[in-house]
């Protein structure tokens, strides 16, 4: 291919391949009433199934506490939901949220038996109302609260999928009626209120299998009693650390959920503001609360830049989540780069590695993991960073399931012309049909921790269908090899043997891109990826840094001793303590921070993401901060660079943030040269 091909190529992908999903939206302004087309369709749980390491992690999942909580946990085990005296509000359909995708997606008939004898008994005891579950329960949750439908009617939804079980769509009508009468009578109040948009999703996937137009009244009027998240965001007023009152509006895993508020409510209203408010709320929140990890900091609420500050494992299930709801409805590239992003980092980072403990709040700059003393959150308790069943509070201990089984199920999507899209990579198996004949792919990759990644597609017959691939927005390059296969890029046939394109980064706060790639296929072929992986630097609080690479942030690990506080019926909690120095400035160049940082690969093995397992290491020189130590039970805010000190350098190793217990992630900068001067 010549380089003026390639400048071709180029130039179609930079002005039609950003545009296709907004093009498919705007197509639907003039259309009917009724619920508005998605960009893409995600593919029925179970037609993607995970492999290589990411298989791995849901085997670790299953293994943990996701797999186990039923026999040991009060509020599973005694649960309202099935006649027990426990709580009977939010956690069981939470939990089941999370483990009917990990059951299915594993194909563990172990898990699948739990999940099968949980919702027959919710089903098999329907009030002759439609109601299902309890009406209030042993903590006095009010009767007839909508919330805890809203995760069971998720749950319920994906098991239908996975089973094809024919009770499930007429129950869920049948409790849709009862809601509905509900909202007559008392409109949606707290919880319910700010998380609308969930129901929603729901009602949705019932409309799109019965045509029922009465549920769309419903959608309807949930949204018109719900909290308007893109009005908050249209004038947000939360631009500081949120004092310590307990408020719905500012609350974290409210936020989480709300992203996906505008996205949902568009197919509804058609209005394009709704459609793009994502964005704005995005944008907002990395400005005035944004971590390293793409994730806000809440603890509980909205909480400030601070890397000390922590954000809640709800949070980044449920913000992961709406960003793949999202990625349905928008279509847009950058919120796969923002999904990796959080799924790569603050999601593995949160747990003890082998996942039979997790943290309530995980922190960028999390130096020590203890109860004792005072405490920098703005309204958490002093147990929220400690490892275990359920410090703080227990809702993370249901919810948090659903953050890898969820993200597998949406790796994938079809597109409205008969075609595949890539929302994250990641290595799985996909079993579908395109017109009406069996396909196969094969995703094979090591990625996030390498840069290559091959898509073996296997076909019965001779057929044409497009592959939409995301080009992540910190590439530089894309490199595609394809050979045997013809490709047609915006209506000109390409030699897909060797393609390397350029893409330039003039805007570096650009999002991905989509690279639709139409192709006939024949028997078994192979299209190879590369996304080389530059070096970037993350602007954090009083102008720290962090270190990026692909979707990676890289943190100091700091070697860490772990003290049992606490034996629960399986597994414990466990408090950390740091022993190893941690304050350090680095030494680079902020122009040219590749020039200072070198990359190992490491073998990747059964628990990549671990302190021992790293799959990848960056080395760096850093100077120790005397001055840099504790303060309200965290790391201090990091000190002003430039940095001075007379410490002489050290070389760090640093690994992924998500393989690390105790961690510097935002570090100052120290300008100072071998010989202490300053440069």
């Amino acid at each position: 291919m010549s380089c003026r091909d390639r400048m071709c190529v180029l130039a179609w992908i930079l002005v039609v391949g950003p545009a296709l999903a907004a093009q498919a939206a705007e197509s639907t302004q003039g259309a009917a009433p009724g619920l508005r087309p998605a960009a893409f369709d995600p593919l029925p749980l179970g037609s993607i199934k995970p492999a290589g390491w990411l298989a791995d992690q849901l085997r670790i999942q299953a293994g943990g506490l996701s797999g186990h909580l039923d026999e040991f946990w009060p509020d599973i085990k005694d649960s309202g939901w099935f006649g027990g005296k426990a709580e009977g509000w939010e956690r069981v359909p939470y939990w089941l949220d999370g483990v009917v995708p990990l059951a299915y997606l594993l194909d563990d008939a172990r898990l699948q038996a739990k999940v099968k004898r949980a919702l027959d008994s919710i089903l098999n005891h329907q009030h002759p109302d439609g109601w299902l579950g309890p009406v209030g329960d042993s903590q006095k949750h009010k009767p007839y609260d909508v919330w805890p439908l809203f995760p069971l009617f998720k749950a319920m939804t994906q098991y239908q999928e996975a089973t094809g079980d024919p009770r499930v769509v007429p129950a869920l009508l049948k409790c849709c009626r009862k809601i509905g009468e509900v909202l007559a009578r008392e409109p949606l109040y707290s919880w319910a209120r700010f998380r609308a948009a969930d129901l929603a999703v729901s009602v949705y996937w019932l409309y799109d299998r019965t045509k029922e137009p009465w549920l769309l009244d419903l959608a309807r009027t949930a949204f018109a009693q719900s909290h308007d998240w893109r009005a908050q965001f249209d004038d947000f007023r939360f631009t500081t650390r949120t004092q310590g009152k307990f408020a719905l509006d500012t609350h974290g895993v409210n936020t989480g959920m709300a992203l996906k508020y505008g996205g949902v409510r568009y197919r509804l209203t058609g209005d394009v503001k709704d459609r793009d408010a994502v964005f704005r709320m995005l944008d907002l929140l990395d400005r005035y609360h944004g971590q390293a990890t793409g994730i806000f900091t809440c603890d509980e609420h909205l909480a400030g830049r601070s890397p000390s500050q922590g954000t809640e494992l709800c949070t980044v299930v449920e913000a992961m989540y709406s960003l793949e709801v999202l990625a349905s409805v928008r279509g847009d590239a950058r919120l796969g780069d923002r999904l990796e992003q959080l799924a790569f980092n603050a999601l593995p980072a949160t747990f003890k590695k082998d996942m039979t403990a997790h943290q309530y709040d995980q922190q960028c700059n999390q130096v020590i993991c203890s109860a004792r003393g005072e405490h920098v959150y703005v309204n958490n308790g002093p147990a929220s960073n400690l490892y275990g069943l359920e410090p703080n509070f227990g809702c993370c201990t249901a919810n948090m399931h659903q953050g890898w089984p969820k993200f597998v199920a949406h790796l994938w999507m079809k597109t409205p012309d008969g075609g595949l899209a890539v929302i994250a990579y990641a290595p799985c198996a996909i079993e579908t049909t395109i017109q009406g004949k069996p396909v196969k792919l094969a995703v094979e990759t090591t990625y996030p921790f390498r840069d290559e990644i091959a898509i073996t597609v296997s076909v019965s017959e001779p057929m044409s269908f497009p592959l939409v691939l995301r080009v992540p927005g910190w590439a530089e390059t894309c490199e595609i090899r394809a050979e045997g296969v013809a490709i047609n890029l915006g209506g000109r046939d390409v030699d897909a043997e060797n393609i390397e394109l350029a893409v330039p980064r003039s805007d570096p706060q650009r999002g991905g891109m989509a690279l639709p790639l139409k192709a006939r296929w024949n028997g078994t072929k192979t299209v190879a990826l590369r996304f080389p992986m530059p070096v970037r630097l993350y602007r954090g609080d009083r102008d720290a840094v962090a270190i990026a690479r692909g979707p990676l942030v890289f943190a100091l690990p700091i070697q860490a001793e772990w003290k049992k506080v606490k034996d629960n019926p399986q597994f414990a909690d466990w408090e950390v303590y740091p022993r190893s120095p941690w304050n350090y400035a680095l030494q680079l160049d902020r122009e040219h921070p590749e020039r200072a940082i070198a990359f190992e690969d490491r073998l990747i093995g059964h628990t990549p993401f671990s302190p021992q397992g790293a799959p990848v290491i960056a080395t760096v020189k850093g100077r120790r901060l005397a001055g840099w130590g504790l303060e309200k039970g965290a790391a201090a805010p990091p000190p002003p660079s430039p940095a001075a000190t007379g410490e002489p350098p050290e070389t760090l190793t640093l690994i992924p943030y998500g393989c690390t217990d105790l961690r510097i992630t935002e570090f100052p900068v120290s300008t100072q040269d071998a010989a202490g001067r300053t440069q």
